[in-house]
């Protein structure tokens, strides 16, 4: 006899399999008429307030090989430090910055590369504020489970030292792998899966 019930089960996880970008980026594989334009390919329109920043890197496998196969995603405030957000209760985000955006790395280099915004700080829930960083999530093919981790920026030491996400890491000397090299408006960021420069990931 079938039963019936209104609760939900958990969706099972499984690989991204290699045709992830078929159906989250089918133009930058070529395949038009699905959308006018990719989901999350452009934050900013020319109206967009604050400082224009370049975020790239790579992701590494354990034996230190670029990944050709990955998506990224970007989640961020603006330059006042509010979020494009129903939820958000502080103000009003800038119309101008979507605070989100999707990019697949090169299928030739491995190279990702968003353009955005320089975040402004927000606060932690006791009130405390956090230091400037674009929250990362990570699918590829063989990661059954998409990885979350942030990136903070090298040239924020001071915002750095005091951030309450930073301090609550355990193994300080893997601070670093949270931290983008900077050079002038572009930020390095590179991501290492496994071995001894693992970024540090979040169980959110």
């Amino acid at each position: 006899m079938r039963r019936f019930t209104d609760r939900l089960k958990e969706t099972p996880s499984q690989t991204a399999g290699p045709y992830v970008h078929i159906g989250t980026t089918p133009g930058f594989i070529g395949i038009g008429g699905v959308y006018p334009a990719d989901h999350g390919a452009v934050m900013v329109n020319e109206s967009a307030r604050g400082e224009r920043i370049t975020i790239t890197g790579s992701i590494f496998d354990g034996a230190g090989a670029p990944l050709r196969d990955a998506l990224l995603e970007i989640w961020q405030a603006d330059a006042n430090g509010l979020f494009n957000s129903r939820s958000e209760r502080r103000g009003t985000a800038d119309p101008g910055f979507s605070g989100w955006g999707r990019q697949p790395v090169d299928l030739e280099t491995g190279i990702y590369r968003f353009e955005t915004i320089k975040p402004g700080r927000v606060p932690y829930p006791d009130g405390r504020l956090q230091a400037p960083h674009v929250m990362f999530w990570i699918v590829a093919r063989g990661i059954n489970i998409g990885l979350h981790t942030r990136m903070y920026f090298g040239d924020e030491e001071a915002a750095n030292a005091e951030d309450p996400v930073l301090a609550r890491i355990e193994h300080k000397m893997r601070l670093p792998t949270l931290v983008a090299a900077a050079d002038v408006s572009t930020y390095t960021f590179d991501i290492h899966l496994q071995g001894e420069k693992e970024t540090v990931f979040f169980d959110i």
